[in-house]
């Protein structure tokens, strides 16, 4: 039977797996940097029978690997993330969540020939951001997901947990252009380029009280002088600008720019104001394709949360969701509260617990694509209800 074959899949090839999240997560790389993970998954995917290209959708560290069954039948995308934060590494656990999606597509790929169809993996890399970052808004610009019925992956975390809602996000960049002086003998005749990043700070914070529940606005300045005693002609910030929505977020992108044109005119600077990487979209979730995947979740005796808790992050995962029915759950690595971004979830991210959630992880998406392959009216239905989520969303 193709469930049989789908869990014999993975049991027999689980170690090989497991030792590939093992050796990215010894070698951390960020976005468009992670030569080695995407070197890695994309050759073990050629040697179980893909077809693959690599530096695909502008993304040099991207990857779409392809099996056609050569009949009719829907096509199944599994999402592979394999990013490392900077400075600590695979504290997000996509080292797991990379090596997850490959051996579902591996494990559905071995029944797929009978049930027709396609299985695709994607490998999107820079989900944490960065340079050239956020890469499946590029995969959706570049129409990989056209002709593709549905997408899936899950995410390692501290509980089991149905797709949930993120924010849609804009990664801003403000530089300011003052004249340079000497801060003490002559400071008239300068112009201060801190000052006005200092003074975007200022506004920022004074509009936080005018904002929604769900607005969070947080930055840093990554140039701000040289030296105490000359006054900067030049500063710059990072931003991150995030709503619930992809028109609340724009709204707030707009309110944002305002405050960067105040401060250019209180100092007298000029600015550069900017999107510096792909905008991300807040994530569509369609809660029968979760019940589908708890299903089966449930079969291997691990059960969701009763009490998931409200994500006010982001991912370019929501992307995808604005334009197919998108599965993104999350997969307990830890028996206890891990916080994201954390040394202990790095530590997670490589424990035997973790290692483990790569087998169940792989089964439960494989058997949850394969119910819609071999169910039309599920499918379709998944679609409509999608599709009316996607809607709602403007209202």
């Amino acid at each position: 039977m193709s469930r049989d074959k789908i869990d014999a899949t993975v049991d027999a090839k689980l170690k090989t797996y497991q030792d590939i999240a093992l050796a990215i997560h010894a070698k951390p790389e960020v976005s468009n940097y992670e030569f080695f993970a995407c070197e890695t998954l994309s050759k073990q995917l050629i040697s179980e029978g893909f077809d693959v290209k690599v530096d695909v959708a502008g993304h040099r560290t991207g990857f779409d690997a392809r099996y056609n069954s050569g009949k009719p039948g829907p096509v199944i995308a599994f999402l592979a993330e394999f990013d490392a934060l900077e400075g600590i590494g695979h504290a997000c656990g996509h080292n797991l969540f990379g090596a997850i999606s490959c051996l579902a597509g591996v494990a559905l790929k071995s029944v797929i020939d009978k049930t027709g169809g396609e299985v695709r993996v994607y490998g999107t890399p820079g989900e944490e951001g960065g340079e050239n970052g956020s890469s499946k808004a590029s995969f959706v610009r570049e129409g990989f997901f056209k002709d593709v019925d549905a997408a899936l992956c899950v995410h390692p975390g501290y509980n089991n947990g149905p797709t949930g809602s993120a924010l849609a996000i804009q990664a801003v960049q403000v530089e300011f252009f003052g004249k340079s002086s000497h801060a003490a003998a002559i400071p008239e005749k300068g112009i201060n380029a801190l000052d006005a990043i200092i003074q975007v700070f200022n506004s920022l914070n004074a509009m936080r009280q005018h904002v929604t529940s769900d607005v969070r606005m947080h930055g840093i300045i990554t140039d701000g002088g040289k030296a105490p005693n000359v006054i900067p002609d030049y500063s710059c910030g990072k931003f991150y600008l995030r709503a619930a929505s992809k028109p609340g977020v724009q709204e707030l992108y707009d309110r944002f720019e305002n405050i960067v044109k105040g401060a250019a005119l209180a100092t007298g600077c000029t600015f550069k104001y900017f999107r510096y990487q792909n905008e991300v979209d807040n994530v569509i979730p369609t809660p029968s394709f979760d019940k589908i995947y708890e299903k089966h979740l449930n079969h291997y005796g691990e059960f969701f949360d009763p009490n998931p808790s409200k994500g006010s992050g982001s991912t370019d995962v929501g992307n995808v969701s604005q334009v197919i029915p998108t599965l993104h759950t999350h997969i307990r690595i830890s028996d206890h509260y891990v916080a994201g971004h954390s040394i202990e979830m790095r530590e997670a991210s490589c424990s035997q617990m973790g290692l483990d959630a790569i087998g169940i992880g792989a089964k439960v998406l494989a058997h949850t694509a394969l119910d819609l392959i071999e169910d039309e009216k599920l499918l379709a239905s998944l679609k409509s209800e999608h599709a009316q989520a996607v809607a709602a969303q403007g209202a």
